[in-house]
């Protein structure tokens, strides 16, 4: 028996704002949207419907095509930078909500689009030392925390979940994972509102700018190049798989011209690199998992494939991982 993701699953919310749909809001184009950053759409979560929603969604999803009840799991892991609440954490309203019974239920937050590979590694030590059936989420409802003003920010953004049971199983196998972290470029990628450096305020709830996303895009764009191709590089090593191997890779869906960056370096083609940042924009830590039960779904990556995961976020956090579905 190895440890691997026994099944699978994603959700994205039925409302989609496309670029045009920008444009009625802010000074921008599709012209110019598509050219930096290769979205044409992304989908946004209604009012009412909050963060644990997006992942029970999911979450039932993946159940379902495992077979299993919610009884069955014996742990909870969301990696997300948009919790529900901001104590208790969004894993706590997951439990209850899906009928998992008294598990231990946690988030991993502030790991920003690293997130879900993070937890992804987590998930299969504690499977390796426990045992058990560990439900594992990427997940962001980023359309209420980004500044809809801003157009450097807002039109990157979408919402979306995704979840993936890991477990002892016959067939899929995590085969190595590997991550890091340089907090010294923690100010290229921030939102630091909200937390004991800048508690909100009135003033700064009024500020037409509120909330301040910092992101220094030249540097973003070259740390994530630079230290998705590493981490790739290094996972692939420490699972003594060579590139060539690799079925299909499946990066943080960030935007279209990192990802072509991320190839260029890695010297493949992109047509083992699976894209769909053109439909969903970036969905933070759910990018990862909705990118890869999508690339099943079409036929892309199929049982028995060696797929890499490489993914980047603010902190700045890297990861990878190397799966055998």
């Amino acid at each position: 028996m190895s440890i691997g993701i026994l099944s699978i699953g994603s959700y994205l919310p039925e409302r989609v704002m496309t670029n045009a749909d920008w444009t009625k809001l802010i000074d921008t184009s599709d012209d110019w949207i598509t050219e930096r950053t290769g979205i044409k759409k992304r989908h946004f979560a209604p009012e009412g419907v909050y963060t644990s929603d997006l992942v029970i969604h999911a979450a039932r999803k993946t159940l379902a095509r495992a077979r299993l009840a919610p009884t069955d799991l014996t742990e909870i892991i969301i990696a997300t930078d948009t919790p529900e609440l901001f104590t208790p954490d969004t894993a706590s309203l997951v439990q209850t909500k899906l009928g998992a019974g008294e598990i231990p239920a946690y988030d991993l937050a502030g790991s920003g689009c690293a997130g879900f590979v993070q937890a992804l590694s987590v998930a299969r030590s504690r499977v390796m030392s426990e045992g058990g059936k560990i439900l594992v989420a990427g997940v962001e409802l980023l359309s209420r925390m980004m500044n809809w003003k801003d157009r450097n920010t807002c039109v990157l953004f979408g919402d979306g979940a995704g979840t993936v049971i890991v477990a002892e199983t016959k067939d899929s196998e995590i085969l190595a994972t590997y991550s890091g972290t340089d907090g010294s470029k923690a100010d290229i990628l921030c939102l630091e509102v909200g937390g004991t450096r800048r508690p909100i305020t009135v003033e700064i709830a009024s500020d037409p700018s509120y909330p301040p996303v910092v992101m220094k895009g030249k540097e973003v764009f070259r740390e994530a190049v630079v230290r998705m191709t590493q981490a790739s590089q290094i996972v692939l090593e420490k699972a003594r798989v060579k590139l060539d191997e690799i079925a299909l890779i499946v990066p943080h869906q960030a935007n279209a011209r990192i990802l072509q960056a991320v190839a260029d370096t890695l010297k493949v083609s992109m047509e083992k690199v699976y894209v769909n940042v053109q439909d969903y924009g970036n969905t933070g830590s759910a990018t990862v998992p909705i990118a890869l039960d999508e690339a099943i779904e079409k036929g892309r990556a199929k049982p028995g494939d060696l797929i890499l995961l490489t993914s980047f976020g603010a902190g700045f956090h890297w990861a990878s991982a190397v799966v055998r579905l």
